[in-house]
């Protein structure tokens, strides 16, 4: 692991605690040490999600590392099933209990005869060889595996909003406008959004929906799995910039068959006009071109650097991305030791990171941060989003008072 001055990358079985960690009407369980679970609730608030989930840790010690005793997971369950009458309790293991191979999934087969009417469901990704977004991916397919039911198409079209989960900074503005925007558009409400704001009965009833939108690349295996079960179509993306949300439109309007409320795009398209006039032309005519740095979940670096630079005429500098299984040629994956080094307080052109980043570099303005981990504390639940119309207003604005701040 070696020394680290910042947060470390978070595992797998973060991803897990954080996907799950939201869900209505569950419990989850994590066989562990108790300061586990005491540290995920309260990063979980600090990324502005109280858990709708029910939370506990069995503790263990010593002794049944060393017995493998899994009493105190069995009377957890016991006790839970008691207590909060849950539809499905979530297992998840620690790194010790996953290094030292303990059978979860075993031990639920065995235990789940003894409660019939609560879905026990074991998820792996404790050991130290997965990283959050395999275990963020892992866990989206193993619900969309798991719990959907067999159920009719809704009367009128519904949406499944996939992927949308708490690790992503500013999950539930982009979830919120994106929502707004596919009312505005289609008139259509979403079945289920996985996993920020949505219910195991949300869960199970996903296959009614007419279309799948899948906002980050995670999700994208679960989105086919659902595709070959009740064949719902998808569409794989994140609607950034004016054009680009058009585009993205287009995309699900050809795929439900149905038109876009071009008297809502005119609506947003007006709204829209005073900032969009102005931001080229602001940009183009500075002393030299503008550049943006960029650091975080590939697909949100990707998204926002091209419609900066294709819509608004912006300059592409340093890009990463914050995992290695999403690294390419353009957009590599950097640690702390590169990312450190190339962002520093002399750093010039604006730059959009984790706030850990941005505190390093020098930068007081935390409105330009896209990534966790975060200095601060995302409560307020009404910020503006980087996706969509609105997305595409906000970060333009952003943008042109950075620069003059940075004259």
């Amino acid at each position: 692991m070696g020394l680290h001055r910042f947060h470390p990358t978070p595992s797998g079985r973060m991803g897990t605690l954080w996907t799950l960690s939201t869900i209505r009407n569950a419990a989850l369980v994590e066989f562990g040490s108790m300061g586990h679970m005491l540290y995920g609730r309260a990063t979980l608030k600090r990324m502005g999600k109280n858990p709708d989930c029910k939370l506990y840790s069995t503790h263990i010690n010593e002794s049944d590392i060393a017995m493998g005793e899994t009493k105190r997971l069995t009377q957890a369950i016991a006790d839970i099933v008691l207590r909060d009458q849950p539809r499905v309790i979530f297992v998840l293991p620690s790194t010790i209990p996953e290094m030292i191979g303990t059978d979860l999934s075993a031990l639920c087969r065995e235990l789940q005869t003894s409660y019939p009417h609560v879905r026990l469901l074991p998820f792996g990704a404790g050991g130290f060889n997965v990283e959050l977004h395999r275990g963020v991916q892992e866990t989206l397919l193993l619900l969309a595996t798991t719990l959907p039911q067999a159920v009719p198409p809704t009367p009128n079209p519904t949406f499944n909003l996939i992927g949308s989960c708490t690790d992503l900074f500013q999950f539930n503005a982009d979830a919120q406008e994106i929502v707004r925007i596919m009312e505005g558009a289609f008139g259509i409400k979403p079945l289920c959004i996985m996993t920020s704001d949505t219910s195991v009965e949300d869960i199970e009833h996903m296959g009614g929906a007419h279309i799948n939108l899948v906002i980050r690349r995670e999700g994208l295996s679960a989105a086919c799995h659902l595709q070959q079960k009740f064949g719902t179509p998808l569409v794989e993306g994140r609607p950034y910039g004016m054009q680009g949300t058009y585009s993205w439109l287009e995309q699900i309007a050809q795929l439900l068959d149905k038109p876009i409320n071009q008297s809502f795009i005119l609506q947003e398209q007006a709204e829209a006009q005073p900032i969009m006039e102005i931001a080229p032309g602001f940009f183009s005519h500075q002393k030299k071109p503008v550049e943006l740095s960029i650091g975080g979940h590939a697909d949100v670096v990707t998204g926002i650097l091209t419609y900066a630079c294709s819509e608004l005429g912006l300059t592409p500098g340093l890009c990463w991305c914050d995992s290695p299984a999403m690294a390419t040629e353009d957009l590599p994956y950097w640690q702390e030791a590169q990312w450190s080094q190339a962002v520093t307080d002399t750093h010039q052109g604006l730059l959009m990171a984790s706030g850990e980043v941005l505190t390093w570099a020098g930068r007081n303005n935390l409105a330009m941060q896209i990534a966790n981990p975060s200095r601060g504390w995302q409560m307020y639940p009404y910020s503006p989003p980087y996706v969509g119309f609105r997305g595409a207003m906000n970060l333009a604005t952003m943008w042109m008072n950075e620069v003059v701040r940075m004259l």
